[in-house]
């Protein structure tokens, strides 16, 4: 980082520093056991591929409509009783998880753990916005939460495998304590401090659900970007369970060993590139780099379709690749929310983002039924196709345009059956 960047970082407001170290603790306690639950699914209850890849997608499935209404609700009501919720929600969760032995259990516990996340998630991203003024402060402090997110990520399966601890079911309890911290650090931040007693009073109660579906309906550029994006997630998810599924089945040597350097070559490639290549496409607009992030997505989808199951350093080449596809790609999805978002819409538009994760609860699912029917090659070659059909959907944008705010709003309020203002 330049020392512009470092002045930017220390005069981030104390309730940012909160959701930013909170990121790091809570998605490194989470990395230290989440990427082997499928381990612990196949060991403990012998379920085949679609049978996780089910449980897994189904998991998260409502959480993304919860996602986006959640998201309309802390725009409406503000951000901190719903971050405190979300809080809360993932404690109870992962708690759960920590001590369940049913399998009811863990399928109950795993869905808490995704609606925590999508409760928490897009009013985390909206209070960056509202307490960040400065466009530049703003996208810098996007990028640094997503960098601490992979500095969990790199020290979590690290800290996991040398402590004894990965693949292991108690280890949930650690996360769950972060969570706990987390609350009560929020519980601080909102009401002792002056920035965060103003975001607890911004609030816009003249939102309401129906009439953000109205705006949200006429901005045709936002709804394709959120397809697209969805389709992307759908793509990346395969590095993940689907990814734990072939090779398992494929009785790769060294499993968890493989596991755990794969999940530190993805979070190390993003903890020392992330910035660099920021800097190095500062020149560089939003759609370019997208492009560029989907080109590098597909190289490793055909990577990982013709590596040898067992030629260790080529999963590791593989995920490389679609690592610094994720560098590129996830930071610069949320710059764009960000951009395209109103102000008064920020938590809406960021909710929306949550339909995300309709790409990535699929993907088990999908992943599973294609490995079990056919094989993970066949897998890789599939999603190699279907970064082509992102990069057209990113084309159609050019040929879309986008609503003038006043006079949508205005539609909305008509639907409510408010009277416009003379």
């Amino acid at each position: 980082m330049d020392r512009q960047w470092w002045q930017r970082l220390h005069g981030f407001p104390p309730l940012v520093w909160i959701v930013l170290v909170g990121s790091f603790f809570g998605r490194g306690t989470y990395f230290m056991v989440w990427p082997f639950l499928a381990i612990l699914l196949y060991e403990k209850f012998q379920l085949g591929a679609a049978e996780i890849g089910l449980i897994l997608s189904a998991s998260a499935v409502g959480a993304a409509l919860l996602g986006f209404y959640v998201g309309a609700l802390s725009d409406r009501y503000g951000r901190r009783n719903v971050l405190l919720a979300g809080t809360a929600i993932n404690f109870l969760a992962f708690a759960l998880l920590a001590v369940a032995q049913a399998l009811p259990a863990f399928i109950l516990a795993m869905t808490f753990c995704s609606i925590g996340r999508a409760v928490w998630e897009p009013p985390a991203s909206a209070l960056i916005g509202d307490l960040v003024r400065d466009k530049q402060s703003r996208e810098l402090a996007l990028q640094f939460r997503y960098f601490l997110i992979n500095v969990g990520a790199a020290l979590g399966p690290i800290i996991g495998v040398w402590a004894g601890l990965s693949a292991q079911q108690s280890t949930f309890g650690l996360t769950a304590l972060s969570y706990l911290l987390l609350s009560l650090a929020f519980l601080w931040g909102f009401a002792r401090t002056e920035t965060g007693r103003l975001a607890h009073r911004r609030r816009d109660m003249s939102a309401n659900f129906r009439g953000t579906l109205a705006v949200l309906r006429k901005d045709h550029v936002f709804l394709v970007v959120i397809v697209a994006n969805v389709l992307t997630l759908f793509i990346y998810a395969h590095m993940d369970s689907s990814l734990v599924q072939y090779l398992t089945r494929a009785q790769a040597p060294n499993l968890v060993q493989l596991i755990s350097s794969m999940i530190l070559v993805n979070a190390l490639t993003i903890v020392l590139l992330q910035f660099p290549l920021l800097q190095l496409m500062r020149n560089i607009e939003i759609k370019g780099r997208i492009v560029i992030g989907l080109g590098v997505l597909a190289a490793g989808q055909v990577w990982f379709a013709l590596n040898p199951v067992h030629w260790f350093a080529g999963w590791m080449g593989a995920t490389f690749v679609v690592s610094l596809a994720e560098a590129v790609l996830f930071p610069t999805m949320s710059v764009q929310i960000d951009r395209l978002a109103p102000d008064h819409l920020r938590g809406s538009y960021f909710g929306a983002s949550s339909f995300y994760s309709l790409g990535w609860s699929a993907a088990p699912l999908v992943g599973g039924i294609v490995i079990e029917w056919w094989s993970g090659p066949a897998l890789y070659w599939l999603m190699c196709g279907l970064c082509g059909l992102v990069f057209l959907l990113y084309r159609l944008t050019e040929r879309l345009s986008r609503p003038r705010w006043h006079d949508v709003e205005d539609q909305a309020e008509i639907g409510e059956g408010v009277a416009q203002p003379q």
